[in-house]
Formats: structure tokens, C-alpha cells, sequence
């Protein structure tokens, strides 16, 4: 066994735990290492040459690290030298050989080359069917843009092509678009789809919907959406909102004031999701050129998102 350093030494030793060291282990205990493992077992020992590569459980949980905190390559590299919990989370030491920035790349590529991003977000769906938390029978649609950087000082000399700008309200807005479709009794995320960000809502809503719904909860932005084409066989109940201009002019003693606000009330879950991405695992500007390898990533963060919606369910 080597010896400890002055780094493992001091971090044995100190009084408190730190927010990050409480997320990682609450993660830790979340994830179905497992199932995620085997999803990427037989493409990671395929066709390696050269050095041995390092242990894909280490490697892996690099890289979930990575999204969590939403870091470039070489800041994670700095990140393992500079901060113990991460190498503890990851299994490594300082006095290891610690994975550099290229081999931290040379992952995430490999992840986004075998699109292991919605394999492991339905690795997170099957792991939660497991434990008892199903499909119920309603569904809320919704979206939300995700900036793109505007500036043309690239090598191209141009923004990404397969970004677009949209208005929203009196803003201008250049990215994309997260389309989701979440449960309307657990809160939790069962459909992606990615769009340029002019795309309208509406046009996404049959890859949202997984076929069992009853019902179906939609902004104002689906108004008119049980009369297109592809929902026409469609037995549900659709609750959409009415337009903002509209339902200003309601009294309050109106009972549809009183249904609109129960809609507002249950479309609210999907607020919370995209907090999570947005906010908490700070997505809300894309990393990468293109909207495959962001996607990738949106599958990834959106199945953590459901692993802590689900953990009060799970620990109950």
C-alpha cells in the first residue's frame, strides 16, 4: 500500500463537510453505477492500443463530475490535481497517474461517438421503474431555450449553424431548444428532444408523449394542438392553458380563473426540471458547437435531474 500524503492526511483530519462533499456523496449513492457500467463495458475495452487506458469506473465518474459542475476539460484536469473530494469520488490519488485534459476528451468523445447519453438516461428510467416509480397517466410538455454564444471571433468566423435566434416576448434569443415531456405526478423527465431555438413548440409535442397519457398539460404555446394530424388517434384529456390576454380579462369569481390556475399549478413540475438543468447544473448556455453533442449531455443531466427528483421517493 503507498503511503498516505499530506493531502489525504489533512483532509482525514478536518471538522466539517463541505457542500460539495455532501452532493457527491449524495450522487454517489444515486447513480446505478452498475447499469452504467455495463452500458459502456464492451465499446471501452474495444480496439484500445498503446497505454493502458484508465479503469472506466474512474473515467466515468470523471466525467459525470464534469456535468455536474459543468467544467471544460482542463478545468477538470485542475480539478482532480486541486480538490480531494473529486479524486476521492473519481477513486484516484495524488500520487496516482491522473487522467490530463486530452484523455478527459478522448472520453466525452467516446460517450457522444456511441450516443451513450440517451442510453444511460434510459439506464436511469429502468433503474427508477425498479424501484417502484412508473409511468403514471399524465403528461406536461414544455420547452426552453438554451443560449448559444453570438460572436463570429471563432475560425469560422461564424455563429453555429445549427443555432438559430427566436423572439421571445421584446428579447431576442440565439441557441437551441430543450423540449421535454415529464410525468405529471412524480415530476420526473421521460421524453427529450432538441431543436434549433425557432422551432415552434408545438411541432415536438408527438416525441414528448409516450403513448399511455390520459391527460396532456401544455402552455398557451399548444393551443390548437388536438387538431393537428399526428394526435388525432389520441384518447387523452388535453389541459392547455388559455392566452395570458385571455385569461386576464377573467373575474375572479370566473371558474375557469379557478381551472386556469389549477393548470398553472400542476404545469409548475416542469419548472423544476428545468431549473435543475439551468441552474443547478448551470446548462443554461451550450458548451459545444452543434446540437448532437449537446443533446448528449442534456440526456445525461436530465437523468440526474430525475435521480434527485426521485430521491425523496427513494428513501421513503
Amino acid at each position: 500500500m503507498s503511503q498516505m500524503t499530506f493531502a489525504e492526511a489533512e483532509y482525514n483530519i478536518k471538522k466539517r463537510k463541505t457542500r460539495r462533499e455532501k452532493f457527491l456523496n449524495r450522487m454517489d449513492g444515486l447513480i446505478p453505477w452498475h447499469k452504467f457500467e455495463q452500458q459502456l463495458a464492451k465499446k471501452y475495452s474495444k480496439g484500445t492500443t498503446g497505454r493502458k487506458p484508465y479503469p472506466l469506473t474512474a473515467m466515468l465518474r470523471i466525467h459525470i463530475m464534469q456535468l455536474l459542475y459543468n467544467l471544460s476539460d482542463p478545468a477538470m484536469e485542475d480539478a482532480l490535481y486541486e480538490i480531494e473530494s473529486m479524486r476521492r469520488f473519481a477513486g484516484l490519488r495524488l500520487s496516482d497517474n491522473l487522467p490530463d485534459e486530452t484523455t478527459i476528451l478522448n472520453f466525452r468523445r467516446f460517450i457522444e461517438r456511441h450516443e451513450f447519453g440517451k442510453r444511460l438516461f434510459d439506464s436511469v428510467r429502468e433503474h427508477l421503474n425498479d424501484q417502484g416509480l412508473k409511468l403514471q397517466e399524465g403528461s406536461i410538455v414544455d420547452a426552453s431555450i438554451i443560449a448559444a454564444p453570438t460572436s463570429t471571433k471563432n475560425k469560422l468566423n461564424a455563429r453555429d449553424p445549427e443555432m438559430h435566434q427566436t423572439k421571445k416576448g421584446n428579447e431576442w434569443h440565439f441557441g437551441m431548444k430543450m423540449h421535454v415531456g415529464v410525468d405529471d405526478s412524480l415530476g420526473l423527465i421521460h421524453s427529450i428532444a432538441t431543436t434549433v431555438a425557432n422551432a415552434h413548440d408545438i411541432t415536438q409535442a408527438d416525441k414528448l408523449l409516450h403513448g399511455k397519457e390520459k391527460r396532456v398539460w401544455g402552455d398557451a404555446g399548444y393551443s390548437g394542438i388536438e387538431k393537428r394530424e399526428e394526435h388525432e388517434a389520441r384518447d387523452v384529456d388535453w389541459f392547455i392553458a388559455m392566452r395570458p390576454g385571455k385569461r386576464a380579462k377573467l373575474a375572479k369569481s370566473n371558474p375557469l380563473a379557478a381551472a386556469e390556475k389549477t393548470k398553472a399549478s400542476i404545469r409548475a413540475k416542469v419548472e423544476h426540471v428545468f431549473f435543475y438543468i439551468k441552474q443547478m447544473f448551470g446548462y443554461n448556455k451550450v458548451r459545444y458547437r452543434g446540437l448532437e453533442k449537446n443533446t448528449n449531455r442534456l440526456y445525461l443531466l436530465s437523468g440526474f435531474t430525475n435521480l434527485l427528483k426521485a430521491e425523496k421517493y427513494l428513501t421513503a
